[in-house]
């Protein structure tokens, strides 16, 4: 089985009754469920209960709790509106009876209107780039990262940096950072939805390590705390996921222990397809 159609069927929920969706989760090498996991698994029990007509155009989650890869986790739908434009829906995560994860999503129906959108950066084509795969090949088999999300020989996302930063040891540097990435296998036969999952999914990769940059810092620097604390994806624009598209990634600020973090998805034609901002835990502890 190709590495995403592997990733769908997590994504893709079992119906426990109207309104109420459960699935499992993929280990990536985290010591909890990765959150872009559970952010699109919701994304998916949202969309179940909507117009196929409507599609997604909003999100906003908080992660609550470190989700357990040994159990199921139940995702609640609470049907907020179902307007003339627009639908909503809110999604609550649970486990062990506690909320994980909550989320608000918005979708509507296909209009026309005003169209604008900032440039697209001029950067090296990701046939010219080495994927993080390639890179991790290159390490001791005693570095962890092997087997940590993209960088495992299996993963469902093909990830490509145009910045040379080594994902081990970065040295320090502005806060800015841009990768090609696209599905690791044909989605012709997929869903506008089904794409729109795979971009939620991806787009919790990434946004932390730009933050940590300015401080020399990398996901394997003992006494690094880190998580996803919210999360908010804007959809502007069709697209494809297994076609490359280009987040350009910037951290405006970190204090308080946490980092923020913003993305732009451009896909090859320069089109601006989706929006990321995210504020995470980042704590060195003592």
């Amino acid at each position: 089985m190709k590495p995403i159609s592997a990733l769908l069927n997590i994504l893709e929920l079992d119906q426990v009754k109207e309104g109420l969706f459960r699935g499992v989760s993929k280990d990536i090498g985290s010591p909890s469920v990765f959150g872009g996991q559970v952010l699109s698994q919701a994304l998916y029990a949202a969309t179940r209960t909507v117009d196929p007509a409507r599609l997604v155009h909003s999100l906003h989650g908080y992660f609550i709790l470190a989700g357990d890869m040994s159990i199921p986790i139940d995702y609640e739908v609470d049907i907020i509106r179902d307007g003339r434009s627009f639908t909503t829906r809110r999604v609550v995560a649970r486990q062990h009876g506690k909320a994980i994860f909550i989320m608000a999503a918005s979708f509507q129906i296909e209009e026309e209107g005003m169209d604008h959108q900032v440039e697209m950066l001029n950067v090296p084509p990701p046939e010219s780039l080495r994927s993080l795969i390639e890179w991790a090949r290159d390490l001791p088999d005693s570095v962890p990262i092997k087997r940590f999300g993209l960088f495992a020989e299996d993963s469902p996302i093909d990830v490509r940096p145009v910045e040379n930063i080594n994902p081990v040891s970065p040295a320090r540097r502005p806060p800015f950072r841009h990768v090609w990435f696209r599905a690791n296998g044909d989605l012709a036969e997929a869903s506008q939805s089904a794409h729109r999952y795979i971009l939620a999914y991806a787009s919790d990769f990434n946004l932390l390590i730009t933050a940590l940059l300015p401080h020399g810092i990398s996901l394997f620097t003992p006494g690094l705390q880190i998580a996803s604390l919210d999360h908010a994806l804007w959809f502007h624009r069709p697209f494809r996921a297994d076609e490359w598209l280009l987040y350009a990634l910037d951290s405006p600020s970190a204090s308080g222990a946490r980092g923020f973090t913003r993305g732009s998805v451009f896909n090859r034609e320069g089109r601006l397809v989706a929006s990321v901002a995210q504020e995470g835990l980042m704590r060195m502890r003592k």
